[in-house]
């Protein structure tokens, strides 16, 4: 084997060893050193119960933790000096036994490496190195499973799969993350078993779907995702894009489509100093699920086209109630969900380029998701034709290259109205309440189409505005 291991494992083995115990890196730090991957954080297991490792990992590191001991697991960290950290999480022999209504293990000590590589989620991840003395220790031909790129359980996927549901979201996650696919009776098992997936929380769902959206490759486990029909359950609005194309194809596959936009969406990301540095959980969801509302309001119109009208505010609100199932930070469910229902905003720009005050009132209204936007709006510009997707991407550059010279006169985040809302009730003789609001929003309004002017022109319009319509609603 062809490999350089962290020299904190080998300490580490020794130390365990001169106390007369085993000790073995598992998981996915064997599988990571087989790829060429780097990696901090180190998975063990051993020989030794808790108590009798825990004086070896305080000593050894400059933290401990021990979260997990019910489980048999502790953990420590260590700084090197350089600064970067290495975590490490050691656990005792294991062997699982599982309530069919709970993929939470009752936790049995076991007694040997390789009994405790048998209840890993994959072969891949069932893989050991002894340390310090470096033996490979491979009962289920992970490596082989490595090098042909493909997932498959240690034990029978249906028995794998009963015991913890959650390995069947783990296997898609990885086909994002590793780009490996699933070998065929795995796959089998898991179409056939997606209902036991409904015993895992949706919190536990979340972070693998989390995971997977901000892998190396997304589209292909969204793919894997659908295809298994775990998607049926745990986001049902995903494979509900697979519409029927009719016969003249005058509309798109919205599936299709939509793993187009994610991918494109990806490779607007920018690096760490940019706007929206890769990879961006808002970004990523919000090209996965921008046109689920496209199902509920698809029409067939005479001449055989196809409409959805208002699908981004059907779809906001899908996408809300769905995030909200699998308990996303509210933050960041805000966040998609405007992202959604304005990603049609920039179309009309495209037709009949807008004034200043437009241009104004867009990037002021959408804020800190400006940059987002913008992003999600050129990865939605999927047509084939060179002339209408170049007319996009110019009508696009333009509008941004309009945004950043207004910015150089003022900031457009922080336009305020000419006039407060004190000066608002000075001058109308009003009392706090809803007239004051309705004379902020038109004085806002005014501020966006006209530019700044100077206090007697502001004052002007209130009343201008008041003598109107104003007053006739107080």
């Amino acid at each position: 084997m062809d490999f350089q291991v962290w020299p904190e494992a080998i300490e580490l083995g020794r130390l365990f060893a001169e106390q007369g115990f085993e000790l073995a890196l598992v998981g996915g730090p064997v599988r990571d050193l087989l790829l060429h991957r780097h990696s901090h954080d180190l998975d063990f297991c051993t020989s030794a119960r808790p108590e009798q490792f825990e004086p070896i990992l305080r000593h050894w590191g400059s933290g401990f933790w021990d979260m997990g001991r019910k489980f048999g697991t502790l953990g420590a960290l260590r700084r090197r000096p350089d600064g970067t950290e290495v975590k490490v999480e050691v656990t005792t022999y294991r062997r699982d036994t599982y309530d069919p209504d709970s993929r939470k293990p009752e936790v049995d000590y076991g007694d040997s490496l390789e009994g405790d590589l048998s209840r890993r989620d994959f072969t891949v991840n069932a893989m050991a190195l002894r340390v310090p003395d470096l033996v490979f220790v491979d009962p289920y031909r992970g490596a082989n499973d490595l090098a042909k790129q493909v997932l498959r359980t240690p034990v029978d996927p249906r028995q794998s799969f009963d015991d913890d549901p959650l390995r069947m979201m783990r296997a898609v996650r990885f086909v994002a993350q590793l780009g490996f696919t699933i070998a065929p009776e795995t796959a089998e098992a898991i179409t056939r078993m997606t209902d036991r997936i409904s015993i895992v929380s949706a919190e536990r769902i979340r972070d693998e779907l989390t995971k997977l959206m901000l892998a190396d490759h997304p589209v292909q486990g969204i793919e894997a995702l659908v295809q298994s029909g775990l998607a049926d359950i745990v986001l049902p609005e995903v494979p509900a894009l697979q519409l029927e194309i009719d016969e003249h194809h005058r509309h798109k596959d919205v599936f299709e489509h939509t793993l187009m936009v994610v991918d494109r969406a990806i490779a607007l990301e920018t690096g760490p100093d940019g706007p929206v540095p890769a990879p961006d959980l808002t970004l990523r969801l919000a090209a996965l699920l921008h046109d689920i509302g496209k199902p509920a309001t698809r029409r067939f119109e005479p001449g055989g086209k196809v409409s959805f009208h208002h699908h981004d505010v059907v779809g906001a609100r899908l996408a809300r109630k769905r995030l909200k199932a699998l308990r996303f930070d509210h933050h960041l469910i805000a966040d998609v969900c405007d992202l959604i229902s304005m990603h049609l905003r920039f179309h009309g720009y495209v037709d009949e380029r807008w004034t200043d005050a437009a241009v104004r009132r867009y990037a002021r209204e959408t804020g800190p998701l400006y940059e987002r936007l913008n992003r999600l709006t050129r990865a939605d510009a999927t047509t084939r034709n060179k002339r209408k997707a170049q007319v996009f991407s110019s009508a696009m550059d333009e509008l941004e290259d309009r945004v950043a010279q207004l910015r150089q006169q003022e900031d457009l985040n922080a336009i305020r109205p000419d006039l407060d809302g004190r000066q608002i009730m000075q001058i109308l003789g009003l009392k706090p309440g809803p007239q004051v609001g309705r004379a902020y929003r038109h004085m806002l309004d005014y501020r966006l189409d006209q530019g700044p002017v100077d206090q007697q022109t502001a004052e002007q319009e209130l009343r201008d505005w008041w003598q109107r319509e104003g007053a006739d609603q107080a």
